[in-house]
This record gives structure tokens, sequence and C-alpha cells, in this order.
């Protein structure tokens, strides 16, 4: 089945066994099974996300909103864009009104000719819209899009985005 539909992921392999064939098992266990063969540890030939972190770390920026309240109970959204390979804060920025057109500009201002950044990693936010990453596209950049329902995969700045808070609300 794996072989078959080469795109179906573990858990989907799992559910049409169970409903398929009426064979109950967990999607742990069809990994192990339908890996393929002819990449080391399974895989399908492309780079895992960890080693591919490590090995372009220097050329990937991650990029997340977070929302914050003022002392007038104002909403207020902070964009923050880090470089991953020395966790360096490379651009920030807050407003009132996230916009498409606004997040555009501020990819502008940190994605300038002179700089090396190759990925820009982001969640599946809405305000990510399809126009903010051709943007990217346009400036030579590929966008990396974190998995639905997965923040550990932008780990690098949602835990920032912790640090930022428990600064804020200790100091």
């Amino acid at each position: 089945m794996a072989q078959a539909n080469p795109i179906w992921g573990e858990e989907r392999i799992a559910n049409e066994l169970r409903l398929t064939r009426r064979i109950r098992v967990s999607p742990r266990t069809v990994g192990p099974v339908s890996a393929s063969p002819a990449a080391p540890g399974g895989g399908s030939g492309s780079q895992r996300w960890a080693p591919f972190v490590r090995n372009h770390a220097h050329a990937v920026l991650a990029c997340d909103f977070f929302t914050t309240v003022t002392v007038r109970f104002r909403v207020l959204y902070v964009f923050v864009v880090l470089e991953v390979g020395t966790r360096r804060i490379v651009h920030w920025n807050v407003t009132e009104h996230p916009t498409a057109e606004w997040t555009i500009q501020q990819f502008r201002m940190v994605m300038t000719p002179e700089t090396s950044y190759r990925f820009v990693l982001h969640d599946r936010d809405s305000i990510y819209a399809a126009t903010v990453d051709r943007a990217i596209a346009s400036m030579g950049r590929h966008v990396l899009k974190t998995p639905v329902r997965t923040p550990q995969a932008n780990a690098f700045c949602e835990r920032l985005i912790g640090t930022i808070r428990r600064d804020v609300s200790t100091g």
C-alpha cells in the first residue's frame, strides 16, 4: 500500500488498513514497515528535518507573530525574524493591524541583496497569504512552511517568543 501510494503518510495508511482490510494498527507501527529501503534510515531519499536545519542553519530565517496587550488594553502584534544559525534576532516590528502588505515590507527590510539567506521558515498562519510567499520567492528565497499544528517545527522562534514573554512578565 505504501509503495502504491508514496505520498500517503503513516496515519493515512493505518486508516486505510482499518477501513478496507479491518486491520487495526498504529501509525507508529506502519512507519518502519512502509519505509523505503532505498535511503538510509528508511526515508524517501530527501533530507530529514533535523539534518536539514543543521546543514543549512546559517541560511534559514525563522519568523513568527505573537500578540501582547498594552497597559491600555490594546492588542499589538509583534513580528520577529530569527537567524537560525546564530539564534540572533535579525528583525522585529510591532503593529496593531498586520496585513500581507505589511508583512511583505518587513521581509523586504530583512532580505536585501547583500544577505545570504536562502530559506524562510514560517507557520501556516493566515497572515502569510499566498502573496507573501510569492513576494519571498521573488526575492530569490525558498519558503518552508511548518506542518499543520506543529509549533515544534518552528522551535527556534517559539523558544524566543517564550523567552520574550517570560522576560516581559518578570521585568
